[in-house]
């Protein structure tokens, strides 16, 4: 798998090095002297679940639905998701885009143990539901108090919000105003299998057993993304000019964990003298990062096709590597 590479040679050579090899892996890195990309294990067009990196997109979508008027940091729940006469109800926007709504990271009634099980036994997709189950799981749910508290359940909930104010699904609402704007070919939310396009590959664990693909309707704003590296370093490139609608989500609002502060999903890191606007992301057979060094205008953007973290390595090329024309 190593043998077949793609793109810049010595970032291909550092992805390898730095990730180990022995699966699909994809990086870009993107600054003001250009952008190159890179593939080991696959080719430059194969797409990738982002996982958790698709929190940062609803946080964009969020900043983005604020500058045009269809919501207010205010606004409950309950306004736009059928929750009135449920605790969840009364959650505000601003509250779920800085993980402080109370809410669980998964509703209990949805059996997370039972669907925790069945992913490390047999790779099943634990987040396969529907908007209308996912509205059913949620009346159930008890709010915790509204400290910091990173929330699956309260990413999906928000982005459903936010299409339901612009009178879309969420993943119209990806496309018209995220995808289609900045030409990113392939950034997609499959709602099953049967959606995946081709060049979509299929994750892995650490040892090479696979993994079901994370589709489904509600866990889209959360986690549902697939994309290819071009797209994604299209993305990051645009989140670095801004010319991304709702950068604004990028700006740290409130502390979070680990001496870290969050905007609208974005988390925002000191490293030594550098600051590091990020998210990072792992589905059953999948792990992503992005990175931006804003103040020197460079991105990095790392996918692998296997349960390996790549924090590490993002790390790394953000912080010894620039961009060469």
């Amino acid at each position: 798998m190593d043998g077949e590479r793609q793109g810049d040679g010595r970032l291909a050579e550092r992805l390898r090095a730095l990730t180990g090899g022995g699966f699909p892996v994809a990086g870009a890195v993107v600054g003001p002297g250009g952008t190159v990309t890179a593939s080991v294990g696959a080719g430059l067009g194969a797409d990738y679940e982002i996982g958790s990196v698709s929190k940062g997109v609803t946080g964009l979508l969020y900043a983005d639905a604020l500058e045009r008027g269809e919501v207010t940091a205010g606004t409950p729940l309950g306004a736009l998701l059928p929750l009135a006469d449920a605790p969840a109800g009364g959650v505000t926007l601003g509250a779920l885009a800085t993980h402080r709504s109370g809410l669980p990271r998964v509703p209990g009634s949805a059996r997370p143990w039972r669907r925790t099980i069945a992913l490390w036994r047999h790779g099943t997709n634990p987040y396969g539901e529907d908007l209308a189950a996912l509205i059913d799981q949620t009346r159930a749910v008890r709010l915790g108090p509204p400290r910091p508290r990173y929330s699956n359940l309260g990413f999906e909930l928000l982005g459903h919000a936010l299409a339901t104010a612009a009178g879309t699904s969420y993943a119209e609402l990806v496309a018209e105003r995220i995808g289609g704007p900045l030409g990113l070919d392939r950034f997609y939310l499959p709602a099953d299998p049967s959606g995946l396009r081709p060049g979509a590959l299929a994750g892995t664990t650490r040892r090479g057993r696979p993994r079901e693909p994370w589709t489904g309707e509600a866990l889209g704003p959360a986690g549902g993304i697939r994309a290819d590296i071009g797209s994604m370093a299209r993305f990051t490139a645009a989140l670095l000019d801004g010319t991304a609608p709702g950068t604004a989500a990028l700006e740290p609002v409130a502390s979070f964990s680990g001496g870290t502060r969050i905007g609208a999903a974005w988390i925002t890191v000191r490293l030594r003298d550098l600051s590091v606007t990020m998210h990072n992301g792992g589905t059953g057979g999948f792990r992503s990062w992005l990175g931006l060094d804003r103040g020197s205008g460079t991105g990095v953007v790392v996918l692998a096709a296997a349960s390996v973290p790549v924090d590490r390595p993002g790390f790394a090329l953000l912080t010894e590597d620039r961009p060469r024309t």
